[in-house]
């Protein structure tokens, strides 16, 4: 981390999600070394408690809100994205104030960038929350190929993300999955810093498990394509026992993903999709799935962990290196249906993942 007066910026409320918690773990890190860090991220009013969100300067972005609810669903992942990550970059270059060091995130950092070397900004640092933007479209083709039922955002952002590569004097990563990624597409080591990601304290095991009458499965996180929630339901759906749930924590951005899920929870009582606070849910789960056809890190099924819930993840997820015994999970290879649907029928009996 540097040392010196730090503007840290992301699209997103900080704890809230992935990205506002990895935003929250990285300011919480620079407070820790008491360096002076300036907040710039989304506003949320229920995001955090007042003392938090008094300690940090956040971004009103109200074109980018307005914009965002004014688009019709039929409007594509891509232009969303570029939009959301546009509009913010735009705010927070209004927003910088002197400083020394910027740590902004991949995708929504190329106009701070630029602006921060004018400001005479002593060093500029990205934070990449994805592998290698190559990896990504290249992952999200392989999703979309198999499951053409929306588009994907990567290709209209690798423009931007190149950019900000070459711009960044470092980059945060935040796994040795990501790491990889760079390293296969020719990036130099040195500027790569790892900056390892904890589950929320919260997320700890039940005090009392309740007698469960089901097997229950959760998967928390966006409903789309490239997180293999349309692999992750087939595979369910291939197996025949009745006691055996499926719940879905996390909402839909697209008709085509709200069509899959609606469809797939009519044809099959099993299956629940809900949005809301995933905590409740792993209380009482059995097994936690997250099939994602790439994830940089993947908090939910490290929150799954750390609640003593064992998990079933893909090869191409950051937090697989967090598996360190048979009991707490597997990691498969990515896209397998098969193997998905053999794994989750172990589980089930108890061939697997028995403590």
């Amino acid at each position: 981390m540097p040392r010196g007066r730090t503007v840290v910026s992301c699209a997103a409320p900080r704890g809230v999600g992935g990205l506002g918690r990895h935003l929250h773990e990285i300011m919480a890190t620079l407070t820790r070394l008491g360096q002076t860090a300036v907040c710039i991220c989304t506003s949320d009013a229920d995001a955090s408690p007042p003392a938090a969100r008094s300690s940090r300067q956040l971004v009103g972005v109200h074109a980018l809100s307005t914009a965002l609810r004014a688009l019709p669903m039929p409007v594509s992942p891509a232009v969303r994205a570029r939009l959301f990550a546009t509009e913010f970059d735009a705010d927070a270059v209004r927003r910088l104030p002197p400083a020394e060091h910027l740590i902004a995130f991949n995708s929504q950092a190329l106009w701070q960038m630029r602006a921060a070397r004018r400001a005479r900004y002593r060093s500029l640092a990205l934070v990449s929350a994805n592998p290698h933007i190559h990896t990504l479209v290249r992952q999200h083709t392989r999703a979309h190929r198999l499951y053409p039922l929306e588009g994907s955002w990567a290709a209209a952002l690798v423009t931007r993300n190149l950019a900000e590569y070459d711009r960044a004097e470092r980059i945060y990563v935040s796994s040795s999955y990501i790491r990889a990624s760079f390293l296969e597409h020719g990036f130099a080591e040195e500027r790569l810093c790892d900056f390892p990601l904890t589950p929320d304290p919260r997320y700890q095991p039940a005090e009392r498990a309740p007698a469960a009458d089901s097997f229950e499965i959760v998967y928390v996180g966006s409903l789309t394509v490239h997180k293999g929630v349309p692999l992750l339901v087939d595979a369910v759906r291939r197996l025949p026992h009745r006691d055996l749930r499926l719940t879905l924590v996390g909402g839909w951005a697209t008709r085509g993903m709200r069509r899959f899920i609606q469809s797939a929870c009519a044809g099959d009582r099993r299956i629940t999709a809900c949005p809301g606070d995933p905590l409740p849910h792993l209380r009482t789960a059995s097994l936690c799935v997250h099939p994602a056809f790439e994830d940089g890190f993947a908090y939910a099924p490290a929150e799954a962990l750390a609640c003593g819930v064992p998990v079933i993840v893909s090869e191409d997820t950051g937090m697989k290196e967090l598996i360190d015994s048979p009991s707490r999970g597997l990691v498969l290879p990515t896209g397998d249906l098969l193997a998905l649907t053999d794994a989750i029928d172990a589980a089930y009996k108890g061939e697997t993942l028995a403590g």
